[in-house]
């Protein structure tokens, strides 16, 4: 048997804790891609994909199950993650048929298009409002006065939850996402990730246990009420899966307005041609996913021994299937490197692909395009001020802390 394909140091993913690499990964990502679409990565003890067909492959038919159990995890001696492993292995983002597919159908019935679409008013009136407290100061953080609290409130309005409740949501969703979006070893984190899930279960718990008369009509009653085939969530189900929702909801959308916002600012020419042409928003949103992907990366395991790319991966392994890069792979986009707001043929991966498909897609879009059409129109002469974008440390969900930009006030009639 050849020996595989092995990146040398230089190439490693490793690099994407260098924050010069994390600001602009893809150069990193092509010499990857380019030195072998499916290689192993002995820094991260993983194989890793950046080209799409290849990452196609990955997403539709490795799988997901990919978390340890709490028992596993004690008989390593690191109980005391235990109860993040319990709350993970009840996720449909790490579950495989057929219980991934039952968990979907459930969420499913809960999270419908109707549902999405009776949001769009108050994604409207939150974006004005937003807006508004901007407007006599002619600068705004896009990221932290905007970016963050847009989704965040529009989550906990969908979940059901008090609007005052959303700062809190937001700081538990940032503890999350920082363990979900990191494959580098980060002891630092576990206490604060797991001081938060033990806050945030009890929070939900609460709220259907005690408060279940109160709730609004959001999608923890509709999770805790939903039935298909005579089967229903059971209560950790239900939290576990509320949490996954919350967290991918405002972190997902959270990126792609802020990414999405300094990418136009960078592009000058097309930031001016969706401003004046808002009738290319859906193909312009679409092409921002492409090529400032929000989540950048995903994990799976080789099911059994697989050929892809050359390569021959063993069953079991474990495998990071680079959605980034197979995002800017020149064998499928024309031009990757160029910012097309019209490019027709996108099927993009920002969104995973088959059955792990993020359902919550169509309210990202809403939320983005909502997002991108109110600080065009209203903010006029967008400009980048003199600080650099600073990125977060988190490797998979890539945004950044803050987006610092400048526009001639105009008072708030906007």
């Amino acid at each position: 048997m050849a020996s595989p394909a092995t990146l040398d140091p230089s190439l490693s993913l490793y690099h994407l804790l260098d924050q010069k690499v994390l600001a602009d990964p893809y150069p990193l990502y092509r010499a990857v891609r380019e030195a072998a679409p499916v290689a192993w990565d002995p820094y991260l003890s993983c194989w890793v994909v950046t080209g799409y067909d290849e990452a196609l492959v990955v997403l539709k038919e490795f799988s997901a199950d990919r978390t340890p159990t709490p028992e596993f995890m004690a008989r390593l001696g690191l109980g005391e993650i235990g109860p993040l492993a319990d709350v993970m292995c009840r996720q449909m983002l790490f579950l495989d048929a057929p219980a991934h597919t039952h968990m979907r159908k459930l969420c499913a019935s809960a999270f419908t298009p109707r549902r999405v679409e009776r949001l769009r008013r108050h994604i409207e009136e939150i974006a004005d409002e937003l807006i508004d407290t901007a407007l006599p100061q002619g600068r705004i953080d896009v990221v932290g006065d905007f970016a963050e609290r847009l989704p965040a409130i529009v989550t906990a309005h969908l979940l059901g939850m008090p609007r005052e409740d959303h700062v809190q949501l937001k700081a538990w969703s940032a503890d999350f996402a920082q363990m979900l979006g990191n494959f580098q070893h980060n002891p630092g984190g576990v206490v604060r990730v797991l001081k938060s899930l033990d806050e945030m279960t009890r929070y939900f718990r609460s709220a259907i246990r005690e408060d279940r008369r109160r709730l609004d009509d959001g999608l923890v009653r509709s999770l805790v009420e939903a039935e298909v085939d005579g089967a229903r969530l059971t209560e950790d189900e239900v939290i576990a899966n509320v949490i996954v929702t919350m967290v991918g909801g405002q972190e997902t959308t959270t990126n792609l307005i802020g990414n999405g916002l300094l990418t136009l600012l960078l592009h000058p020419d097309r930031l001016i041609e969706l401003r004046d042409t808002p009738e290319i928003a859906d193909t312009a949103i679409e092409e921002l996913l492409r090529y400032e992907t929000p989540s950048q990366h995903t994990g799976r395991i080789c099911r059994t021994d697989t050929v892809l790319g050359g390569q021959t991966i063993p069953a079991g392994a474990p495998v990071l299937a680079v959605m980034a890069a197979a995002n800017r792979d020149p064998a499928r986009f024309a031009n990757p490197d160029r910012l097309d707001l019209t490019r027709a043929d996108n099927r993009h991966l920002a969104f995973g692909w088959a059955a792990h498909f993020c359902f919550g897609a169509p309210l990202a879009r809403m939320e983005a395009r909502i997002a991108f059409q109110a600080l065009l129109r209203r903010l006029p002469d967008l400009a980048l001020t003199d600080h650099p974008p600073v990125w977060r440390d988190n490797l998979g969900l890539r945004g950044l802390t803050a987006l610092p930009v400048t526009f001639t006030p105009i008072g708030r009639a906007g």
